[in-house]
């Protein structure tokens, strides 16, 4: 019995010797959890980030949850974050290096009913209603198309945007600004169902590209742990691409159920697809993820125009443009 008992102990050392300790990483996202971090939470739950040896925690963001400052304090060692957070915290000083872009196309659009006010170009904005989130990055894409299109504030009102949608459900306001793959799909349901057209200004196809969602770290853990950053960001993507897949389709909108429980299930499968559109790269044998160079260098020259940064920026040395692995 003890012989035995002893060599029951022998297998189960030698097992654990042959196991290696998963490092542990914490990556805080943008925001709460929802469509946009489905392949996040994809990449945790199917097991990408245990394959590559890492124990990750995916933490939600949100307005109290400043993913930037988590990893310049320590607290997270890779976070989610838009081009102009990124720029304004790097104008102050944030050692914040770029790894990867996830949206390909910016999911913020406004939503119009061109029945009501026919739109061909931001010259149609004259004198119209449109909503603006003060201080958010709608107002520099609106100010950016206005600029680019020779159109003066005066020409236009601006309303004041908040989570309230009835200025523009009442017609008070014609154009609404709205994430295309999120609140889109739902307010474009209700507007159908009152029997009303609906369609979207989409700033990438009027010239104005502002790069959203990054995948960001610090230069120091860049330098000092390159293999960690390497196989994060491999086992990130490729859970994203997963994601992406149509035939992962159903176990996608599975996974997001578990943390978003806000959002019916119905809605996901429509924010999904929308979803696929902007974040996979239009050109054929492009790698998800890839940093698009002169999307960011006119985001850069947006904000500084706006006096939101200043000019000459550093990006080669803000944008990691080879850490993204080939297809």
């Amino acid at each position: 019995m003890k012989q035995a008992l002893t060599i029951f102990l022998v297998v189960i050392f030698l097992f654990a010797c042959g196991q290696k300790e998963k490092e542990e990483v914490s990556y805080r996202l943008k925001w709460l959890y929802n469509v946009s971090s489905v392949g996040d939470l994809y990449a945790d739950v199917h097991g990408y980030f245990a394959r590559e040896g890492l124990a990750v925690t995916v933490k939600p963001g949100g307005p109290e949850r400043d993913a930037l400052k988590e990893i310049e304090l320590g607290h997270a060692h890779f976070g989610v974050a838009s081009a102009d957070q990124v720029l304004r915290a790097v104008a102050k000083g944030a050692p914040i290096v770029v790894l990867a872009q996830l949206f390909q196309v910016n999911p913020l659009h406004w939503i119009y009913r061109p029945d009501r006010t026919p739109f061909t170009s931001p010259k149609d904005w004259r004198g119209r209603v449109l909503g603006v989130t003060f201080g958010g990055n709608d107002e520099t894409i609106l100010r950016a198309l206005l600029a680019r299109h020779g159109i003066a504030e005066s020409e236009l009102t601006l309303f004041s945007v908040r989570y309230d949608y009835t200025p523009f459900y009442e017609g008070r306001v014609a154009f609404w600004p709205i994430y295309l793959n999120a609140q889109a799909v739902i307010i474009g349901e209700k507007l159908s169902r009152a029997g009303e057209t609906y369609a979207f200004v989409s700033p990438d196809e009027l010239g104005v590209r502002f790069v959203a969602n990054s995948v960001v770290t610090t230069r120091q853990m860049l330098e000092r742990h390159p293999d960690v950053v390497r196989r994060f960001l491999a086992a990130l993507l490729a859970g994203w691409r997963a994601a992406l897949d149509p035939q992962n389709e159903e176990e996608a909108v599975r996974v997001l159920a578990q943390t978003d429980r806000e959002t019916p299930e119905a809605v996901v499968r429509r924010q999904l697809p929308v979803t696929r559109e902007l974040m996979l790269p239009a050109a054929p044998g492009t790698p998800f993820g890839k940093i698009d160079v002169a999307a960011w260098k006119q985001t850069a020259a947006i904000m500084a125009a706006q006096q939101l940064v200043p000019e000459g920026l550093p990006l080669e040395s803000i944008l990691a443009t080879d850490w993204v692995p080939s297809p």
